[in-house]
């Protein structure tokens, strides 16, 4: 059994607008790559004794401890802040970057963009 294409569906003018459609969506995304990696997300654990801030691609930019929560005796405790700390602004450089690109592709995840 041949496969119909229904008559007036436009066959390559439809598949030409496709392509338009999916170069806009895409120069969408690059746009809005750029700008988040431009800015900074800024994290605190330890009710604000650990202050740290991540550019967009997720290098630190900025890291500041209040003086109490420097314990020569307890060193581990000041880790444990600090990797929260961070990894709290990666998940929200990662949520940030999945709810603006949603906007972007109407929710359809697209592998290997973001």
């Amino acid at each position: 059994m041949k496969a119909r294409i229904p008559k007036g569906a436009g066959g390559a003018q439809n598949m030409n607008q496709m392509i338009k459609q999916a170069q806009k969506m895409q120069d969408q995304i690059t746009d809005l790559q750029a700008e988040i990696e431009a800015r900074d997300f800024t994290a605190t654990a330890g009710g604000g004794a650990v202050e740290v801030t991540l550019t967009g691609k997720k290098t630190i930019k900025a890291l500041t401890l209040k003086p109490e929560v420097v314990d020569p005796e307890d060193i581990e405790m000041l880790q444990d802040l600090i990797i929260s700390a961070v990894n709290e602004a990666i998940n929200t450089i990662e949520d940030t970057t999945e709810a603006e690109m949603s906007k972007i592709t109407g929710g359809v995840s697209l592998p290997g963009l973001f």
